[in-house]
């Protein structure tokens, strides 16, 4: 019954693949896809569930999947690369998690109430935020707005059955022609989530407040000052996939930036910005019961950076020109407590303070070569440095290295090549590239880190050569003033791809392990990923959206890779009309035949989940209070999918309500 269901999905979107609506987000030079999350209060009110997680707008991207080890903090995959090989940012900052599990990606330092979008880039159609492979995430705040001057505000709050989720919220900002400043906070707090059947996930609670701020004040029309800050805590974070919890997770983020609108018809606009940010976070054990020896794993991430980023046109060239870099600092440790007092002690760095340099440039010059062509042409090219400034930890990475150096150079670059053509209805595009990446701190530097996944404990590997991979792309489009339907595929040959292979002649530290990896760079490795967008407005009020994706990934031995998404689809009906909104919605997965099982992981059933939301919008003067419910998983499901780590199962049932009051 499942498959065909998904196979009903997939045949009806491809007998409507004729007819859809234009999209805004996605022009013909643009290619870098935007989820719109609030910046304007008409499109925030619009969505079915504005107070959900940042983690759950962006997957909604075709792009983008999670993997979940709670109900928190869940870490993006772009284009099914995990985070080694992404760039996330906010505002453009560069941002590292101080945790040696992922417990921390960036996307759980900001809240939806404080973005208005966020952009999504395949592998390196976007690359002037730093070196990487799979593709880039941009988290844009919130930004001033002309229109609207005098004060402003808004209310939150908002409620989740199945965990019990209290969310609440506010802000407050000041516009005027010369000054503004905006204050965002927000609190959410949940209770351990059930799954289907009323099975309770154990260790799945949280807690978090995120405050926001930011000012500005124009020197004059063409000069603006603006600081900002973020600063996010969460505690009492439960991780039923993993051995342990969280009880802090902790980031401070401010910057100061300098935007120069100049007189010139060649340069339209010039930023300039500073920033440093610093991520804190604890792991701890003490709430799990039978634990065989309590442990400790604080991390400390610390991070200075900058860029300089300048905007022009000239006749039919529309270019960027991008000057960034950042210093990090990355430190984890880990004590281990033995149950008999009269022992010692154990201690060790499992990131032993590893500091990275990073400076690159990256150019880019769109070209519009006739009223229906263009051709977008990228480069970047990056220095970096890493240095182990710690002692200790650097004379335990030489028991397994022995000729290592304390620093190591790495000179990166990336190359891209795009065309694309819009003929009336039809739209069109190829793209080449090529790019590098450095290893990771864990991939370089980490030293006994546990993969509670596949249960071995992993070594990094400071002489790694740098990761490379060639890219294809294309996509394929059909626009009409009803539909709009959308192809698109690459395909990343790898060479030196960095993964974990055993090493038999090394033995575990983790009680349980079942052996050590380390890292290494295998001759190659294949990923292709394909999906498939179509919407289409009927009726008037009435719109019908579906998302098809397949990929496929392979290592030199034609193993599979882990994490690689099967056949995922989804589709929904909206009705929207004045004030009242409606919608009903369906997303699953097929079975995932393809997994990796040389790499560690089972194979994963198929499922399918169905939702319903509703909305209506209570307007007086210029004031809005917008009422959101919905069902997710109406039918209390129990699953679990090929991202869950350790299969835990998904939230079952849950009503949610969501109200929010907009004072303009």
């Amino acid at each position: 019954m499942k498959n065909l269901a998904a196979t009903f999905l997939a045949v009806f979107s491809t007998i409507c693949w004729a007819q859809e609506k234009p999209n805004d987000s996605l022009e013909t030079v643009k290619l870098n896809e935007i989820i719109v999350i609030g910046s304007k209060p008409s499109l925030h009110l619009k969505q079915s569930k504005s107070l959900t997680s940042v983690e759950e707008y962006l997957s909604k991207s075709s792009k983008v999947n999670m993997i979940k080890r709670g109900a928190y903090a869940w870490e993006p995959v772009i284009n099914n690369m995990a985070t080694e090989r992404t760039v996330i940012t906010i505002d453009g900052m560069r941002i590292f998690g101080a945790c040696t599990d992922k417990m921390d990606p960036i996307t759980s330092y900001v809240e939806v109430s404080n973005l208005a979008e966020a952009s999504v880039a395949s592998g390196q159609q976007a690359s002037c935020h730093g070196a990487g492979i799979g593709g880039s995430v941009d988290l844009k705040r919130n930004q001033f707005s002309e229109k609207n001057t005098g004060w402003n505000g808004s209310l939150n709050s908002g409620f989740e059955s199945n965990n019990l989720q209290k969310i609440i919220g506010a802000s407050l900002g000041y516009n005027d022609s010369r000054f503004y400043t905006h204050i965002d906070f927000m609190h959410r707090d949940a209770d351990n989530y059930k799954a289907g059947n009323n099975k309770e996930v154990s260790f799945s609670q949280f807690t978090k407040y995120n405050i926001s701020a930011s000012a500005g004040y124009f020197i004059n029309k063409q000069n603006l000052l603006e600081a900002s800050a973020i600063y996010d805590k969460a505690t009492n974070v439960g991780y039923p996939a993993l051995p342990m919890d969280v009880s802090l997770a902790e980031a401070k983020i401010v910057s100061l930036s300098y935007k120069y609108v100049p007189k010139s018809n060649l340069i339209t606009n010039w930023e300039t910005k500073g920033y440093f940010n610093s991520i804190t976070h604890q792991m701890d054990d003490t709430k799990r019961p039978n634990v065989p020896i309590h442990m400790d794993m604080p991390g400390w991430s610390d991070t200075y950076g900058y860029y300089s980023r300048i905007k022009g046109n000239m006749k039919n060239h529309n270019f960027l020109a991008d000057l960034n870099g950042f210093y990090n600092k990355s430190i984890a440790e880990m004590t281990m407590y033995p149950s008999d007092p009269n022992e010692n002690l154990m201690f060790m760095y499992t990131w032993p303070d590893v500091r990275t340099l990073y400076n690159g440039l990256s150019l880019e010059d769109n070209i519009k070569i006739s009223e229906i062509e263009n051709i977008r042409i990228g480069v970047n090219l990056g220095f970096q440095n890493n240095t182990v400034a710690n002692d200790f930890g650097l004379a335990s990475l030489r028991i397994f290295y022995p000729d290592m150096d304390a620093s190591k150079n790495r000179f990166l670059k990336s190359f891209a090549a795009n065309y694309a053509q819009n003929r009336k209805q039809f739209e069109f595009g190829f793209g080449l590239a090529y790019a590098e990446r450095a290893p990771s701190v864990s991939e370089g530097y980490g030293f006994y880190l546990y993969n509670s996944s596949d249960f071995y404990d992993y070594i990094g590997n400071p002489n790694l050569k740098n990761e490379n991979a060639i890219e294809g792309n294309f996509s394929v489009g059909y626009k009409t003033s009803q539909l709009t339907a959308k192809i698109t595929g690459s395909y990343f040959y790898f060479s030196n791809y960095i993964i974990g292979k055993t090493d038999p002649n090394t033995l575990p530290m983790t009680i349980g392990a079942s052996g050590v990896k380390r890292y290494e760079a295998i001759d190659n490795a294949k990923i292709f990923n394909t999906d498939f967008n179509l919407t289409y407005d009927f009726l008037e009020n009435w719109q019908f959206k579906s998302q098809l994706t397949y990929s496929s990934g392979k290592d030199n031995e034609g193993n599979n890779l882990p994490f690689i998404s099967p056949i995922k689809y989804s589709a929904g009906i909206d009705f929207k009309k004045e004030k009242f909104n409606a919608g009903i919605n369906a997303l699953g997965n097929l079975t995932q035949n393809e997994f990796a099982k040389t790499y560690g992981q089972t194979k994963t059933s198929d499922y399918l989940i169905f939702g319903l939301n509703a909305g209506y919008a209570f307007n007086w003067n210029q004031n809005i209070l917008k009422f959101q419910t919905g069902v997710e998983n109406i039918f209390d499901k129990y699953y679990t999918t090929y991202a869950d780590w350790n299969k835990i199962p998904r939230m079952g049932r849950n009503v949610f309500v969501n109200l929010t009051f907009t004072l303009d």
